[in-house]
């Protein structure tokens, strides 16, 4: 059993109120509207399901799948919203919690919130491309906010990889880089991806989301932080002369 349960927040300037924020409506939306995970009906709704997302139709099936209130393309966001249950969402918040923040100090809050959206749509498109690929269940739903977070992990890998993060190891707790930590975590995804290509779950994980989430949070972040970067390399340079 590892998984983080911090970090090294100390040069953290501003107060990350969108990711308080997404952190709230995602506990809301599973609390509230799913109805702790019973409401199939709505959880169905609201879900990418690849099969409507590329003809663009709603589609319902004997098996389960209702009509979608909404354009089918906007479950690509309604999904990231949704859990498949109580464990699924409290390990996304775990991580939303403790990464999520600092991205969110160095993009500021607008472009924050604009990224986090941006990449979890490009990691559903992720899993619906996957399944259509590799030959993936069209009609399975993909939900959860893993994509989005992933990309939140890749960001972070890229602008902090040096930054102290906290694991609980079995009974212990460790300090570790983030280019170790969060490197554990990709290759964890890739592993076990490789037994889901094409966007088929394995043990309900769509793990194609996470690698397409991840792989897009890390080069985005680029763009989307210059300034942050172009600050901190600057600042290594007068370090470099005193």
């Amino acid at each position: 059993m590892v998984f983080p349960i911090g970090d090294d927040n100390r040069d953290r300037k501003t107060v990350p109120y969108v990711n308080y924020l997404l952190i709230a409506l995602n506990i809301f939306v599973y609390v509230y509207w799913q109805g702790l995970g019973r409401n199939d009906n709505f959880t169905l709704a609201f879900s990418t399901i690849p099969a409507e997302v590329l003809s663009g139709q709603d589609i319902t099936t004997k098996s389960g799948l209702g009509i979608t209130p909404q354009p089918v393309q906007l479950t690509l966001i309604t999904s990231m919203f949704m859990h498949g249950g109580l464990a699924h969402l409290l390990g996304n918040m775990l991580y939303l919690w403790i990464f999520g923040d600092n991205v969110e100090d160095a993009l500021g809050h607008v472009k924050y919130l604009f990224f986090y959206l941006l990449c979890g749509v490009l990691a559903s498109l992720s899993h619906v491309f996957s399944t259509v690929v590799f030959g993936g269940g069209m009609y399975v739903p993909s939900l959860g906010a893993s994509g989005a977070i992933s990309a939140i992990l890749g960001a972070y890998l890229r602008l902090y990889p040096g930054k102290s993060v906290h694991l609980w190891i079995f009974f212990l707790i460790i300090s570790v880089p983030a280019f170790i930590s969060v490197g554990i975590w990709f290759a964890f995804q890739v592993v076990n991806g490789l037994g889901a290509l094409g966007g088929q779950e394995a043990g309900g994980v769509a793990y194609a989301a996470h690698i397409g989430g991840f792989v897009f949070g890390l080069l985005l972040i680029g763009t989307f932080a210059k300034g942050f970067i172009a600050r901190r390399r600057a600042a290594k340079n007068r370090n470099r002369w005193i």
